[in-house]
């Protein structure tokens, strides 16, 4: 038995790298600084240890000679998941190469409503090293971020100190949409955040009345969708006064039509709160378990986020037309390759095309693979770097055990060198 403490995790997206975890034998145990979403993805047992061929155990040559043998003649592969770290990225986007393949990431379709509103108006965002030294206000915007990651108020909001801030209890937390759950946004000192809930599809205009209010255009209204519109002038107040405000949402609770165009009003909130003489960020909260990896390796390499296809020879970016789920729906991929060294639950979806998991031990399927080769995951089975939410910081994972698992890299390239 041993115990490794500053142990950095990739599964809760905030960079947490303070977890002591006991290893006994390829046993894990999370001993301190745990959470709801750290916890039961260290401690997720050992599975498979075998790669797997039409259910039957195999060696690791001949899994990836199978592989290479159903991707061969394909003409429009799609590489779902990606769920990775940038290793195994590097060798899925040269798999993708290789085969003409499309890559897309697992949660892309929530990512889109951040990248739709960057790529048509840019944005000004900040870092959690930035909201932990200088925030003094925090607008959370339809999301509950206690709920995404147990400890980010802990970590980076409640901290015994920061650099710019005398007295860190002294921030204000404001919900607008969502409403907390838990005592986590409870300052500690007492003081409750402030909450002006509506629900998820009222929030559009909720979200443009403050915006008016912010640049000072008159509203008739005297409520909308059951807020007060002297309650969000007080929020706009706020803003205006605030030394370093922060505006936080999440992409993934936005689950309605065109809510990029609402991801483009809070950035607008943002830039004209910068216009009036004070400071203010935005904050996208998402990307967990390689989201923002993928993201990163895929924007390096070929210029463009994780939705690319490789058929005609060069990267190609569409963010709706090469969506691997509506492809293998349509009857336009020929083949799928699911890459999730995560988490053991992201199944892939069923298909009847030629299917190859490159995936966590212990993943269980409804319908078994033509080939199944399970892997190591980053930062407990092998070393690795995975990027942080906030896409600043590549988090340098480390191994815990020696689980005799390969690597995500090292199947893919395994894979591609059959070919």
């Amino acid at each position: 038995m041993t115990e490794i403490t500053e142990v950095p995790s990739p599964f809760c997206g905030i960079g947490t790298d303070d977890l002591t975890i006991r290893v006994e034998g390829v046993n894990l145990k999370v001993t301190a600084n745990g959470c709801a979403v750290n916890t039961p993805a260290f401690e997720q047992p050992i599975g498979d240890l075998s790669p797997r061929v039409q259910g039957q155990a195999v060696d690791l040559a001949t899994a990836a000679a199978k592989a290479a043998e159903l991707l061969r003649d394909t003409k429009q592969p799609a590489i779902g998941g990606c769920a990775t770290d940038v290793n195994g990225m590097r060798a899925l986007l040269a798999l993708a190469d290789k085969t003409g393949a499309v890559a897309d990431t697992g949660n892309f379709n929530i990512a889109r409503r951040n990248l739709l509103a960057l790529q048509d108006s840019g944005w000004m965002t900040t870092t959690l090293a930035e909201i932990k030294n200088r925030c003094d206000l925090l607008l959370i915007v339809d999301t509950v971020p206690e709920g995404f990651a147990p400890r980010f108020f802990e970590r980076y909001l409640w901290t015994e100190d920061a650099m710019y801030l005398p007295d860190t209890s002294a921030r204000e937390v404001v919900y607008l949409g969502k409403t907390p759950c838990g005592d986590a946004s409870t300052s500690p000192s007492g003081q409750k955040a402030q909450v002006l809930a509506c629900a998820d599809a009222d929030l559009p205009d909720v979200v443009a009345v403050l915006s008016a209010l912010v640049k000072k255009q008159p509203i008739q209204a005297q409520s909308v969708a059951g807020i007060a519109v002297a309650d969000l002038q007080t929020v706009a107040d706020k803003l205006r006064g605030a030394k370093y405000s922060v505006v936080l949402w999440g992409a993934g609770t936005l689950a309605y039509d065109h809510a990029e165009l609402t991801v483009q009003a809070i950035c607008n909130i943002v830039k004209d709160i910068n216009l009036q003489g004070t400071r203010c960020s935005g904050f996208p909260l998402g990307g967990k378990e390689g989201d923002q990896t993928a993201n990163q390796v895929c924007g390096w390499t070929t210029g463009y986020p994780a939705r690319v296809n490789f058929a005609r020879g060069y990267p190609e970016y569409d963010p709706f037309l090469y969506d691997s789920q509506a492809m293998l729906a349509n009857g336009e991929a020929d083949a799928l390759v699911w890459v999730n060294a995560f988490n053991a639950c992201a199944k892939p979806p069923i298909t009847e095309l030629p299917t190859i998991v490159v995936g966590r031990s212990g993943m269980v399927f409804d319908k078994e693979p033509d080939v199944f080769i399970p892997v190591g995951t980053p930062g407990i089975d092998h070393a690795g770097h995975a990027y942080r939410l906030d896409n600043v910081v590549a988090i340098r994972l480390k191994k815990l055990r020696d689980s005799g698992l390969p690597s995500t890299a090292e199947v893919l390239h395994a894979i591609e060198q059959a070919l």
